[in-house]
């Protein structure tokens, strides 16, 4: 069956982390530059791939959940199962969906020759084509506007919460000439936002070359465009870093993940900071820039984690005012050191906390985005609805502007005085 004689379509459905949304996008620019009919409508789809999750427990069932509608909803379609979920739970998988393909993350940049073969020849046989985590072709405009760059993979920190770890294997940096290359490219097609992501982006280092330090190097690439910075962990910001704060490129939002403000807690769960540590690296940037925008994650419920420690988490996230907070219930991964800690925490008290919390969160996200109403910003325009034009400004707060010129470039950074979302 030759592809390119009669075209195929190809759907994807992507859950959990940017860096899955990433390795997502690259292979449906893959599909699509080899003559398939790319989209995220898994109705009529001759075939679906699912890029899973398995972070916390509630991931595994969205995964399994996806799965099983997609299977319903378009029942002769081949799923391509891929993801961390392949890696944790891959025998579940094969066992609940046995005519699914599942391709684990080590083969996850090989999908296109495995399904194109499959295609071609009818041979499930995977393929050990481009078994690299950095193979993956560059941006093209098919789901989003800004394009994501992908600088490392894997993790060797092994917090006591997490299977990351065992999922996505030891961290290793992608070659620093590779990225700069990468970054050219996506410009070249006419991105405006280079977003970058991996597992654990602030330990990148590769020939002596630091995060920081690749930085400044993105942010001296010639071309308009900005640089936002998906997540990084504290324990690893330095002087130069700092340095950057206010670049002209550089978005001024930086999602820093907390998890607990409990120092007792942090230790437990193996964390490379402390709460005064987390607090002055905010402190020294809001100096630079008092309305920099500080997006987090929280947990709730980590075991031992008494009512006095979620006080002091709440008190953090006041004290800092995040713009965004994401927040995670506890969820026991099998492996981890944390499954075999004693005060487990019951589900009605996470559930109960978890509440709390996300009333905080939508408190504070309102308080920091006030400001920002009906104010002249710069807004990269991701879409049209009547009239209304909407996307993100520097500052990682939704906006939209009216506006009656509906063929403005998607990827076109404009002012406008805009209104909140």
């Amino acid at each position: 069956m030759e592809h390119k004689k009669n075209k195929k379509n190809i759907a994807f459905k992507t859950l959990g982390c940017r860096l899955n949304q990433y390795e997502t996008d690259a292979l449906a620019s893959q599909f699509a530059t080899n003559g398939y009919e790319v989209s995220q409508n898994a109705e009529g789809a001759d075939i679906i791939v699912i890029n899973t999750c398995t972070v916390t427990n509630q991931s595994n069932q969205k995964s399994r959940n996806i799965i099983s509608r997609v299977s319903k909803l378009n029942p002769s379609a081949k799923i391509v199962i891929t993801g961390c979920m392949t890696v944790s739970h891959k025998d579940n998988l094969q066992e609940k969906f046995p005519q699914a393909i599942i391709i684990d993350n080590a083969g996850k940049s090989a999908i296109f020759h495995s399904i194109d073969t499959f295609l071609k020849t009818g041979s499930t046989e995977i393929s050990d084509i481009d078994h690299d985590l950095f193979s993956y072709n560059s941006f093209a405009e098919i789901f989003h506007t800004r394009s994501l760059i992908k600088i490392q993979d894997g993790c060797d920190n092994f917090c006591s919460y997490c299977i990351i770890p065992y999922v996505r294997g030891s961290a290793i940096s992608r070659p620093f000439d590779k990225i700069i290359n990468n970054v050219q490219e996506v410009l070249e097609k006419g991105a405006k936002e280079i977003v970058l992501t991996g597992v654990n982006i602030s330990r990148y280092e590769y020939n002596g070359i630091k995060f920081s330090s690749l930085l400044e190097k993105i942010l001296n690439v010639d071309g308009n465009f900005r640089v936002r910075i998906s997540s990084v962990e504290p324990d690893k910001i330095d002087t130069q870093f700092f340095s950057l704060i206010g670049h002209p490129r550089l978005a001024p939002h930086l999602h820093l993940c907390l998890q607990s403000g409990s120092d007792k807690v942090l230790s437990q769960m193996k964390r490379m900071y402390s709460v005064s540590e987390f607090l002055s690296i905010v402190e020294k940037i809001r100096q630079k820039d008092p309305l920099f925008n500080f997006t987090t994650d929280v947990m709730v419920g980590f075991p031992g984690e008494t009512d006095d420690d979620f006080a002091a988490t709440m008190k953090v996230a006041r004290q800092v005012g995040f713009g965004l907070m994401h927040i995670f219930k506890y969820s026991v991964r099998e492996g981890t050191k944390a499954q075999t800690m004693s005060n487990q925490i019951s589900g009605k008290i996470k559930q109960e906390r978890s509440q709390i919390m996300h009333l905080l969160s939508s408190e504070l996200t309102d308080k920091y985005r006030k400001p920002f109403d009906n104010t002249v910003q710069r807004l990269l325009v991701e879409k049209w609805n009547n009239g209304y034009a909407s996307g993100y400004n520097d500052y990682y707060v939704p906006m939209m502007f009216e506006t009656e010129d509906k063929q403005r470039n998607r990827f076109e950074i404009v002012r406008a005085k805009i209104i909140i979302q």
